[in-house]
């Protein structure tokens, strides 16, 4: 039978007139500027994104030479991209004022997306607790989801290598160590804020995180008040008296009123005075900077006085 040439499909121009290898190329990754309104952050992103001393050198840098790394993005099924690596170029580039940014898109799945989106700002020279601890926690799920065997054996003699041992092969930390982060992210946000700020160490943390986030509440009024915050063994303490359905917010404020051995006697003020006198733009991070600026030129002023009165 003969074939009816014309119900069948026309051929593309670019079927025509290109050839294999230019197609070929065509789906290679390349670097193309992407416009800044449609590129959207990670899904909880837990990488902060700051407006600091860091992020102003970025963005002299992208004033002065462009962004010389590309960012990565993958297409979303909205049009939209999703930003994989970038977050700081992309918030340097609007701050420099340009519209649009450099960026290779790359097809990965959520999970692929996940792992090199952590793996990247793990590069970072200063990374917070929180940030740490958010990113193994995001990680290690999505190496869970690709399905990385937990019966997998890592060498002859059969030794077992588990989703966590396979990422603190790819970390800094041992496997111990990111199972402690990851703890870290059963505080409540205000608790967190205190580990990142220095206000609470990283082995308390760690034992307040084993405390209900009721309890932690009461722990977080109580440090308000009593302005302490909890050692090793009071923390350690705290986490037994929950386990034993025993905590209460009485016990909680006696065990923070008790001195610590080699404690330091501290100036105690009202966080919420305090507030009421600074400028609400600080944050409570600046603090203690600010006030320690404003008695340097209290002081010189002072001296003034005093010169102006011989």
């Amino acid at each position: 039978m003969k074939k009816d040439y014309s119900k069948m499909p026309l051929p593309k121009l670019d079927d025509l007139f290109t050839t294999e290898e230019d197609r070929k190329n065509d789906k290679l990754e390349k670097v193309v500027d992407i416009d800044l309104t449609i590129i959207d952050d990670f899904p909880n992103h837990p990488f902060k994104v700051l407006d600091n001393e860091e992020m102003k050198k970025i963005t002299e840098s992208i004033k002065d030479n462009g962004v010389l790394v590309p960012a990565l993005v993958r297409k979303k099924d909205n049009g939209r991209y999703e930003m994989i690596s970038g977050h700081r170029r992309k918030r340097a580039s609007e701050l420099a004022n340009k519209t649009t940014i450099p960026c290779i898109i790359r097809d990965l799945t959520d999970e692929e997306a996940t792992i090199i989106m952590v793996d990247s700002n793990m590069q970072r020279e200063n990374i917070l607790p929180s940030e740490k601890a958010f990113a193994y926690k995001m990680k290690l799920e999505a190496m869970k989801r690709q399905g990385f065997r937990n019966d997998l054996t890592s060498d002859q003699v059969g030794e077992k290598l588990t989703s966590v041992d396979k990422l603190s092969n790819d970390s800094e930390d041992s496997k111990s160590q990111i199972q402690r982060y990851i703890r870290l992210t059963n505080l409540i946000s205000p608790i967190l804020q205190m580990v990142d700020n220095g206000q609470i160490a990283f082995s308390p943390a760690v034992e307040i995180s084993f405390i209900s986030k009721e309890e932690q509440q009461w722990l977080l009024n109580s440090i308000e008040i009593n302005q302490s915050t909890p050692s090793l063994s009071q923390a350690q303490e705290l986490k037994m008296l929950s386990k034993l359905g025993d905590l209460s917010k009485k016990k909680i404020d006696d065990l923070l009123a008790q001195e610590k051995p080699n404690q330091v006697e501290k100036l105690k003020i009202d966080i919420n005075s305090l507030r009421n006198k600074l400028p609400r733009t600080i944050p409570l991070t600046q603090y203690k900077e600010y006030i320690f600026k404003a008695l340097d030129y209290y002081n010189k002023y002072l001296e003034k006085s005093k010169d102006r009165q011989r």
